[in-house]
Formats: C-alpha cells, structure tokens, sequence
C-alpha cells in the first residue's frame, strides 16, 4: 500500500497577491513587492521599508470572516484563516464527507502579531488575539476538524516545521488530511527596531524596490514581508479515494539544530549542509536529481554567503548546474510564513517548470558564484524542488519536494 505523503491545495497570499495565482504570477514576472511603510509612522526609523500585503486585503478579509470573529483575531491571523478558506474552497474540500477525527491543522507561528500596529484591540480580545494557538485553533472550528491541532514557532523555520510535521502525522498514519503551513505580519515600530539593533535589516530607503537583493555585492540586510502561505496534506490513498487532484509529493524533510550561536550560523554553512544532506538521504533522492533550490536566501552578508558554501558542499561540482533563487528578494522575508510560502512556490515551480528569479541581481558578490537565476524566471522541468529554512537559534529545515507520478 502507498504511503506517500501528497499536496492536494495551496495557497498564499503576500505583497505580491492575495491569492496564489495573482502572487505567482507577479513573483515570475519579477516584480518587487517593497515600498514605503504605510501600516505605521516610520519617519523616525532606520528601517522605512518593508513588503506589506496589497491594501485590499481588509476589504476581502470583511468578506470571509464575520465581523464577531474579525475583532478577536490579529492581521496576522486574519490573514491566516484567509489563506487557509480559500485553499479549501479552491480545491473543492467538503470536510462532511471525510472523517473530520483524521484531519488536523498545524500552522507555525512567531507571534500573533498584537503590536503597536495593530487597531482596535478590545481588552476583553486581548487574551485571544495574542494566544499563540489561535490560527490553527479558527481554522479547526472553521470547518469542525478535530484531529491533531497545534501551531509550532521555531522563528523563521516555523512554517517548515509546521510542514514537516503535518507529513509526519499523515506517514505515521495519524492522520488522513492535514492543513499546514503559517502567516506572520511584525510591520511595526518595535519589530523594525530591534532588528535594527541587531544590524539585520537594509536601510535601503531611497530605493525600495532595489533593497532587497539576495547574492549581491551590495547586499546590506533582509526586508521585513508579511503574509501566510498553506499547503493542504494527504496520504495518497486518502487522496485518490476522493477523487482529489494531486499537485506534487511531499518527499521528506529534515531538521537540525546547530547548537551554536542564537543569531549566526555555524561557519562555512556547516548546519545548513548537514541538514540539506539529511534531507535529500530520508527522502531517497540523488543529489544529481535536485533541478531546483529555493533558496533561505536573506540578503544578510553571513546567510548568502554559508548558504553558498553549503550548497557546493552537498552538491560538490553539480552545485554550479542547479538554479537556486530566493523569493524574499520580491516578497521580503515574511518570517515565521517564509517556510510555507516557499514550500508553495516550489510546488507552483514542479507545476509549471518555471524557476522564479532572484531580482535585483544586477551586481553579484565574486564569492558567490552560483546560478541564482538572476533578475528573470526561468522555464525548466522541475522534477524534484527543495527549500531550505534556516533560523535565529539555529533551527535548521529543508523539505524536499517531488513530481508527483
């Protein structure tokens, strides 16, 4: 009997669209979501950019979720349960005609998001909108699911190992059907801050658009981006055994924990290449069979630069043959939904043998020399995806996914 783990919905929604197909679309035209911040006063920041969903969003959060629940519920989380009804009614999902005992949801979250930013906050909310369980708790109640139902935060690896989870509870044979992925939105004065503090963000001002630019000699720090991205999970015989359509294979993953430094990375990329080599050994795939890495891929000096050496460490001289792009160059780094909306754009990659670009590749670093698909997508069979997640604490994940046969 099959034990295969496979994607039967997705979605995401970021500053480049508010659903997957308007997001992939601007994400292989090479479009920059990055702009001025308009969800606070920033003029007193170093930081003054960032990656904020299209306004619309409010207005099509009204249309989706009633008013009463709206107020309990942060940006973040509204953005959330958008994502998540609408990967549902996409694909059809009628949740009375499965065993709602066997279907589960595990998001990853950094925080909720209950900042200073955030409008409207009644006291009598307080407790729930910043209860770290809330989105996968809404999306329980939103369709009666009662299987395993929990949100996982390891920073900005929190959304892969809300993925890998979810393929863990359906390979165990836990569960027939898990909702998967995460959303964070940290657009606000104290988030911005702090980073600054840490020397982490760009302050590329001036030029927004250009600011974030993973692989370049000019690279100064990430952009902060907001949004969420899920996938929808099931054991294939659950899958056929509805008649649902299969978009690829979750092939399996790996985590690692580098022990090492809260902020930076081992040296030379050693945990980012041990957790790429377990990866691709539990999902059973050659390292000459990988055609496309998504990229963790940060614009940060130590990220870009392990990241590389990495990847020639796992792949020797085939690391110079594989294209790797980075999507938070148009997206930003959505932190704790990074994981998921990567994950969904190397499903769309495996769907439609397009590779998306790295943007604002326009002058690359001479100590990195790879293929990062520079400024323009690329159409390529895509057989087999991977993508890595490496966090703040050291929290290592890369999810290997496959072409579905």
């Amino acid at each position: 009997m099959s034990n295969k783990v496979v994607i039967t919905g997705f979605n995401m929604l970021n500053a480049l669209g508010l659903d997957w197909e308007e997001s992939w679309k601007n994400i292989i035209d090479g479009k920059s979501g990055v702009s001025k911040i308009s969800l606070f006063d920033a003029s007193h920041n170093q930081t003054q950019i960032a990656a904020e969903l299209p306004s619309a969003f409010s207005e099509k959060a009204e249309e989706i979720i009633k008013k009463r629940i709206s107020k309990q519920m942060t940006r973040a989380t509204q953005m959330c349960y958008v994502c998540t009804v609408e990967a549902v009614e996409k694909n059809n999902i009628d949740f009375e005609k499965i065993d709602k005992r066997r279907v589960g949801a595990i998001i990853g979250v950094v925080n909720t998001g209950d900042s200073s930013s955030e409008h409207g906050t009644d006291p009598k909310n307080l407790i729930i909108k910043r209860m770290n369980n809330a989105m996968s708790a809404w999306i329980g109640m939103r369709y009666n699911i009662e299987g395993p139902n929990f949100t996982t935060s390891s920073a900005c690896s929190s959304s892969a190992y809300a993925i890998a989870l979810g393929f863990d509870m359906i390979k165990s044979g836990r569960a027939d059907m898990m909702i998967v992925g995460g959303a964070d939105s940290i657009i606000n004065k104290e988030e911005i801050e702090g980073f600054n503090e840490l020397y982490a963000l760009s302050l590329a001002n001036d030029k927004p658009e250009k600011a974030s630019c993973p692989f370049s000699k000019n690279r100064d720090g990430f952009v902060i981006g907001e949004g969420a991205g899920i996938l929808i999970l099931e054991s294939e015989q659950h899958a056929k055994s509805r008649g649902a359509k299969i978009y690829a294979e979750i092939a399996d993953y790996a985590f690692t924990n580098e022990s090492y430094n809260i902020m930076a990375p081992k040296p030379n990329g050693e945990g980012m290449a041990d957790t790429m080599e377990l990866a691709l050994k539990n999902a059973g795939v050659k390292p000459e069979e990988v055609n496309y890495i998504n990229a963790h891929g940060t614009s940060t000096m130590l990220n870009d630069m392990y990241e590389t050496m990495a990847v020639k460490k796992v792949f020797g001289d085939n690391a110079y043959k594989i294209p790797i792009s980075s999507t938070k160059s148009m997206v930003g780094h959505t932190i704790g939904a990074a994981g998921a909306i990567e994950g969904v754009v190397c499903v769309l990659s495996i769907i439609n043998g397009i590779i998306p670009p790295t943007i604002n590749l326009d002058e690359p670093d001479p100590e990195l020399d790879l293929d990062y698909v520079p400024n323009k997508s690329r159409k390529q069979k895509v057989d087999v995806a991977i993508s890595n997640s490496f966090a703040f604490g050291g929290h290592n994940v890369t999810l290997v996914f496959r072409k579905y046969e």
